[in-house]
Order: structure tokens, then C-alpha cells, then sequence
């Protein structure tokens, strides 16, 4: 018990707050971006048919108002219970559970640690319900957009209701991404499992008390010989399929095989489709559009970071040169991303018989990329180059002297095992400005991760 860090119950308390925090803050964001898209159908649909307005807003504002008032409130252990399972929510909250009621017995925690550990538990449960509001709310949506599909799809306002659609779906997508979250443990909480898993009161608390456990309705006395009174036994099932093919020259172990691996493969299939349309639910809303899968990850999610190396044939000027650039980019889409960099230009002699490593500049970047086709991407970016050779970064202060470039071009975007590269060909607009004259083609290669 002492072995699990110190530190996991305080940032237990951090992660799930912090979590149930972002949900709530996102079911309020869709609620009051759902109520302004609607005014403004009703108020074009009120011109078309007043009728027609009456029927499908009159109570749906009042069933808003309701959602708001759950998801602005406090949750309480009574609205907490969360309909779904999620494997990862219930291993913690059971771990947590069972420290509260066994760790001082167990030998380890004093009584400020034990309230820590309280916090954490009062976070999950917490978690639980706005999680709960957030299924809730999207059944709300699901339905309601089925709605207004249904009764406008003939009066020309496919634009308000693509608006909608585009909420309901990234609303949905960024639900699913928090309990993605809660499927992946991190260090700490793994460090936590595995000091637990070794305790056998722990393994029979879990077998008893989780939600899991709730869901099978695992019989008291389960373990025991008592516990499989009443169930077949194999010899049993085996003389009633025996007897079931008896006369029929089938033999039932190949038939029940050949059966098995027919389901199996209408099992993958089913399961394909369903990761297709973005997740474990039939209920899931199809988009109207082409998602953009940076729409519901965070700041650091869409960040990316990047080695790019540029060759340079020596001229009478300079030396041969290898350009090391390092780059921090932002994806503002999946088609567009922007970034800046540094590079390092590192002199290699000039040639074979006379390499030495020197220091022949640095300069400062910025790209923007955006998707033209497939794989293919317009690229351009401005940077600025100190081309001389330096001892000490107080020779560069002087910007007036660094050369500037102005770059258009495209770039090949390819997949080098889980992470990707490109390949950039970019013409320089300013290469006849610079002294001496600048390389006019540059060609990169990129590494990103």
C-alpha cells in the first residue's frame, strides 16, 4: 500500500475534477449554441409557415431551459448514476472505494491522506453525472435534429439545419473523446493498479462491488461449488447436440465451428462499420459534411513538431552546407497548419578532402501548409537567414544584415510508421535580392511527430 505514490490521490482529485469541469463546460457551450441556431430557424421558418413554427418550437425551449438548469447545477450522489459502462471510470472508482474503507486498516494511510483519497472519489462520482447529463443531452439533440430534418427538409433552410448537424456531431465526438481519456490510465494511475492488483481483499472487492459486478448480478456465493448448482455440464450439453444431429450424417462439432467462424466474421464486419461512422454506438448522428478531426482536440493535441534538413552545394561564396531546422506547428484543420522554427547552418568544407564543420549561420521560419489533394499540399512560408559565418550569438544582433526569403511551393506528405513526413520543393521570390544571390529551388525533407 505505501509503494503507490503519494502524489496519485491528490492528482486523481486534479484529473477528474478538471474532466467533469471541461463536460459541464461543453454540454452548457452546445445548449446555448443549439437555442440561438433554432431562434434563428424559427424566425425564418415563422414567415414560411406560423403553423408549422407553433408545432416544432413551442416546447422545445422549455425542455432547453430544463437541460440548462441540470447541467449549471450542483451533482449530487441522488442524479450521479451513470447509465453506461466504462471500464476504466469503474476501476478507479472502485479503487478509490476500497482504499476508503480499508486503507487505514490496511497499513498505510494517515487520516489526511484517507480525505484525499475521499476528494478523488467525490470527483468520480461527480464526473459520472455530468457525463451522464452529457448522454442525456445527446439523445436530446439526436432527436431533435431528427426533428427539424423531418418536418424542414423541403423548405430551404438546408444551411441552418447543416449548422445543426455540424453541432450535434461535434458535440457527440468530443463526449467520446473524454471517455477515451478515461480507457487510457496513466502512469500514476497504472503505478496505482498494479500495487492493488497484488492484494487479494482488493481482487474480491472489485469481483463484489463494481459496476461491472452490478450489471451480471454476480451471486454471493460466487466461487464456490454452491455456485454452480443447477448449471450444465459439458458432458451434458455435448449428449444434447449429439442428439439434436443424430441421423443427419452432419457431424456437430464441425457444424458448430463452420457456424462459429460464419458469426465471427458478421461480427467484424458489424464492428468495421460501426468504427466508420466514429464509434461504439448505432445511435451515433451521421455529418451532413466532411468532419475535421482537429474540430473537438485540445490546444496541445493539434500541436506537431518537426526535423527538417536542407542540402546546399557549396558556390564561390560559401562552403557546402547542411541546414538543421526545428519546427513547432499548429493544426488549425486537417487541411491548413501553421508554424514557426529555427534552423542551424552547419559549414562542411569544401569537399572530400577538405571537410571540417564550421558555423555558417541560422535563421528563423515560419510555414503555412494547406491541402490541395490526397496527399499533396501548397506550401509557403517567410523566413529570415544569417549567412555568415559566427563565433558567438553576439555576432547576429544585427537583423539588418540577415536575408530574407519569401517561399511558394508544394509538399508531399507521406507516413513513416505511426508518425509522417513530407518532401518540399519551394521556389524562393527573394532570391535575387539576397547578396551574394540566394539558392532559387530548395528542397526539404521533414520528419514530424
Amino acid at each position: 500500500m505505501n509503494s503507490i505514490p503519494e502524489k496519485s490521490f491528490d492528482y486523481f482529485d486534479k484529473k477528474y475534477s478538471k474532466l467533469s469541469n471541461d463536460v459541464q463546460k461543453q454540454s452548457e457551450k452546445l445548449l446555448k449554441k443549439m437555442q440561438q441556431k433554432e431562434s434563428k430557424l424559427q424566425e425564418k421558418l415563422r414567415g414560411i409557415d406560423s403553423l408549422k413554427t407553433k408545432q416544432l418550437f413551442d416546447k422545445s425551449q422549455e425542455k432547453y431551459k430544463e437541460l440548462e438548469i441540470r447541467i449549471t447545477g450542483p451533482v449530487t450522489k441522488v442524479n450521479a448514476k451513470l447509465k453506461e459502462y466504462l471500464p476504466g471510470l469503474d476501476s478507479v472508482s472502485g479503487a478509490l472505494k476500497f482504499l476508503q474503507q480499508n486503507g487505514s486498516g490496511l497499513g498505510g494511510f494517515s487520516s489526511d491522506k484517507l480525505d484525499q483519497i475521499g476528494d478523488a472519489s467525490k470527483q468520480i462520482w461527480e464526473l459520472q453525472g455530468r457525463l451522464q447529463q452529457a448522454n442525456e443531452i445527446q439523445n436530446f439533440i439526436r432527436e431533435r435534429e431528427r426533428q427539424l430534418k423531418e418536418t424542414l427538409s423541403n423548405t430551404g433552410l438546408g444551411k441552418e439545419l447543416l449548422a445543426i448537424n455540424k453541432e450535434v456531431y461535434y458535440y457527440q465526438q468530443m463526449v467520446k473523446e473524454y471517455k477515451t481519456i478515461l480507457h487510457e490510465p496513466d502512469r500514476l494511475e497504472a503505478k496505482a493498479f498494479e500495487v492493488l492488483n497484488r492484494i487479494p481483499a482488493f481482487q474480491k472487492f472489485i469481483e463484489k462491488n463494481s459496476m461491472l459486478a452490478g450489471l451480471l448480478r454476480i451471486p454471493s456465493n460466487y466461487g464456490t461449488p454452491a455456485a454452480l448448482d443447477g448449471l450444465q455440464t459439458s458432458a451434458q450439453i455435448q449428449q444434447q447436440v449429439n442428439q439434436a444431429f443424430a441421423g443427419s450424417g452432419t457431424n456437430p462439432q464441425q457444424y458448430i465451428s463452420q457456424e462459429m467462424q460464419v458469426a465471427q466474421a458478421q461480427l467484424n464486419k458489424l464492428k468495421d462499420k460501426v468504427n466508420q461512422l466514429g464509434g461504439g454506438s448505432s445511435d451515433m448522428t451521421m455529418p451532413d459534411f466532411k468532419p475535421d478531426n482537429q474540430k473537438t482536440k485540445k490546444f496541445w493535441q493539434r500541436l506537431e513538431y518537426g526535423i527538417n534538413v536542407q542540402n546546399q552545394r557549396g558556390t564561390l561564396f560559401l562552403p557546402s552546407m547542411s541546414d538543421l531546422a526545428f519546427s513547432l506547428g499548429y493544426k488549425i484543420s486537417d487541411s491548413k497548419s501553421i508554424g514557426i522554427g529555427a534552423s542551424y547552418k552547419i559549414g562542411l568544407g569544401s569537399g572530400l578532402n577538405n571537410i571540417r564543420f564550421t558555423s555558417e549561420g541560422i535563421g528563423l521560419r515560419s510555414y503555412a501548409d494547406v491541402r490541395f489533394k490526397g496527399s499533396i499540399w501548397i506550401a509557403g512560408g517567410f523566413e529570415y537567414n544569417y549567412l555568415q559565418r559566427f563565433n558567438n550569438f553576439n555576432d547576429i544582433k544585427n537583423i539588418d544584415i540577415w536575408q530574407r526569403s519569401a517561399l511558394i511551393g508544394v509538399s508531399k506528405k507521406f507516413k513513416a510508421g505511426k508518425k509522417g513526413g513530407d518532401i518540399k520543393l519551394l521556389y524562393d521570390l527573394l532570391n535575387n535580392k539576397q547578396v551574394p544571390p540566394g539558392q532559387a529551388l530548395k528542397f526539404r525533407m521533414g520528419y514530424s511527430f
